[in-house]
């Protein structure tokens, strides 16, 4: 009798087990048809898109925007699988909850495909594929992979790849042959088509390579049967404001400014916070204009806590020609005269517009530097570092364990250096910073924000100590 009722429970579970597997699988759908394009369009450029033996294949030419096939169909909620290969030199992606600027918009992006761009990059040297990009709206990467080593190693550069993205909600996930590479949180498309890019090419050498894409599936239903866990190494990224998740409240996150108040803070030369020059709209903390003079209006704000070893980020928005600052390791007692209080200072500015831009030593200056002492640099790619666009949000990321210190840029590393080296007290020896004994090495510090007299706006102040 119990071999009978053994024999009758495995059958039931491998029923249930197949049967599981089976209502999973008949809940996705093929966006190619291995035919022809129905259900797909060009939203633009004018690079050939045909279907070699089932498959979808771009070619690249000279003096085209990048072109995009896109669904005619809108999705929200989603997995999306498919498989890609890629002419090594070339840069592609697919899009995906985008649209089109409307033919009536002002300005240059009428006509234009924009939204969240699952990357396809052969660049050995970066190897973001899998990233997010935030195409012709942002313009920055949201989930560069240059927190995720082994993420950007997933890529198989010349040969077919298998991507999955899961779009659920505010998290964007990616899988590259396997490997987790983005773990984003952001908010800003809700909904929109799927298309393939072909990118434009400038290069002549790159003319006639191809993109192709076969085996694309999408899955609209039945999220909780076929998510897949996130994997620990996919550092996760959060752009939703005044929100910790899950993982950075475990993780020690706090924030340093609630989003409402001035608790937490004062006047770096007061015992209160400012009673003007500093304003509290939306959950965003601006200081005001006052024609560019340093800390003459409501002055500088610091932490009513000093910190040592920790993990600070900061999003600014910055106004045109603005200058301002985030500074750490701040002794208020320093300077109570004129001018800023004493800190090491993650640099704020518009290097395009403000002239500090080509003052110091060869942009030591520039947004993102260590004010005066070392130029921040694009650690993490070939090209040179990534704008500084006023008018759009952009984070500052501050990493001191101990001496060794790091700034980041829109989550790509600018410069690193030790605190308490030979070489950073050389740079101390020749600068301005000469006159104030053991700059920069004290043992903890307040965390400043910088009134320069321009306009700059500031949200998402968090910190995690360790």
């Amino acid at each position: 009798m119990k071999k009978i009722i053994k024999e009758y429970l495995v059958t039931v579970l491998i029923f249930f087990a197949f049967s599981h597997l089976n209502f999973s699988q008949s809940n996705w759908e093929y966006l190619f048809n291995g035919k022809n394009f129905n259900g797909w369009e060009i939203k633009q450029g004018t690079a050939d898109f045909e279907i070699i033996d089932g498959v979808i294949q771009a070619t690249s030419i000279l003096n085209s925007p990048s072109t995009y096939m896109g669904t005619k169909k809108i999705y929200d909620d989603f997995i999306l699988e498919y498989e890609v290969f890629v002419s090594p030199g070339l840069n592609s992606g697919v899009q995906f909850r985008s649209a089109v600027y409307p033919k009536n918009k002002l300005g240059g992006r009428k006509g234009q495909v924009y939204g969240y761009q699952c990357e396809l990059d052969t660049d050995k040297f970066r190897s973001w594929t899998g990233g997010i990009y935030d195409q012709s709206r942002r313009g920055l990467f949201l989930y560069p992979l240059t927190r995720n080593e082994k993420g950007k190693n997933a890529f198989n550069n010349g040969e077919w790849n298998k991507v999955r993205i899961e779009a659920l909600g505010n998290v964007i996930r990616t899988w590259v042959n396997g490997i987790q590479c983005s773990n984003l949180i952001d908010d800003t498309s809700k909904t929109g088509f799927i298309a393939l890019q072909i990118h434009s090419i400038k290069d002549e050498s790159n003319q006639g390579k191809v993109v192709k894409w076969k085996n694309i599936k999408i899955l609209t239903k039945n999220f909780e049967n076929n998510s897949w866990p996130t994997e620990s190494y996919a550092t996760e990224i959060n752009n939703i404001d005044n929100m910790l998740s899950e993982d950075q409240f475990f993780k020690g996150w706090r924030f340093l400014w609630d989003g409402k108040t001035t608790d937490g803070w004062r006047g770096a030369k007061l015992t209160s916070f400012p009673p003007k020059g500093w304003v509290i709209e939306d959950g965003v903390l601006k200081v005001l204009s006052s024609g560019g003079a340093e800390s003459r209006n409501g002055g500088d704000i610091v932490t009513k806590k000093k910190y040592s070893n920790f993990e600070l980020e900061v999003d600014f928005k910055i106004t045109k020609g603005a200058n301002s600052g985030i500074k750490y390791f701040v002794d208020t007692e320093l300077n109570r005269g004129k001018g800023s209080s004493i800190g090491l200072e993650f640099q704020i500015l518009d290097d395009k517009s403000h002239p500090d831009a080509q003052n110091g030593v060869m942009g030591n200056r520039t947004v993102g530097s260590l004010y005066d002492l070392i130029t921040a640099k694009n650690l993490q790619e070939s090209r040179g570092k990534r704008d500084v666009k006023p008018g759009t949000w952009h984070r500052a990321r501050i990493m001191v364990d101990g001496s060794d210190v790091e700034h980041w840029l829109d989550n790509i590393k600018m410069l690193e250096f030790n605190r308490h080296s030979q070489m950073f007290n050389a740079l101390i020896n020749y600068s301005k910073y000469k006159v104030w004994e053991g700059f920069g090495q004290a043992g903890s510090g307040h965390i400043l924000l910088q009134d320069h007299g321009d306009e700059v706006w500031f949200k998402n102040i968090k910190v995690r100590q360790f």
